[in-house]
């Protein structure tokens, strides 16, 4: 078995917390394992997959539990449209990353009707303040980026609420969550 370590060539690990790996090149009673490689590339998809385009659904199970998760989509499946859901969930789980509030505050929706209240009406209200701003934005020709476009309307630069000037980050860290989690490479 050989250990992950900072030095090539070194099978001695340099901390507590790293995982021993098999060594599945050789058996020594046979010799090397010819699908070895295909082995190891195997594993590492599995290591890898779940963090680059998985779905929305699961993006929001890994960081709110089950239970948020299976309320995540309820909200997507009462407030998106069937056609757009594979292209909007992304969004809506995105924001909810780049969001990151508290209980009551999950995705950011500050509405009286929403603030304070349940995951479930945090992520419905986003979820629909999505899907009514790409029907504007398509209905307006859709002039630029449609996460842009929404963070005018929904985060905006300059809001009054906004006194740390913290909207100026909405656009890009929701660009970069909806690509890690759709698996989109721009």
């Amino acid at each position: 078995m050989r250990l992950y370590s900072d030095q090539p060539g070194d099978t001695k690990s340099s901390a507590s917390s790293r995982l021993p790996i098999p060594d599945l090149t050789s058996n020594h009673q046979h010799g090397p394992r010819p699908w070895s490689g295909v082995v190891r590339l195997l594993l590492l998809l599995g290591l890898v997959a779940p963090a680059m385009g998985d779905s929305a659904s699961d993006a929001i199970k890994r960081k709110d539990g089950a239970a948020h998760a299976a309320q995540f989509e309820d909200a997507v499946r009462v407030n998106i449209r069937p056609e757009l859901r594979a292209n909007l969930a992304p969004i809506v789980a995105a924001i909810r990353h780049a969001e990151n509030g508290r209980a009551g505050r999950e995705y950011g929706v500050l509405h009286p009707k929403a603030l304070g209240k349940s995951y479930r009406t945090q992520a419905g209200w986003c979820a629909a303040t999505v899907q009514k701003t790409y029907d504007r934005w398509t209905k307006a020709g859709r002039p630029g980026d449609f996460i842009a476009y929404l963070g005018k309307r929904y985060c905006p630069v300059g809001a009054d609420n906004d006194p740390q000037g913290l909207n100026r980050h909405w656009f890009k860290n929701v660009t970069a969550w909806r690509n890690r989690i759709s698996g989109a490479t721009k």
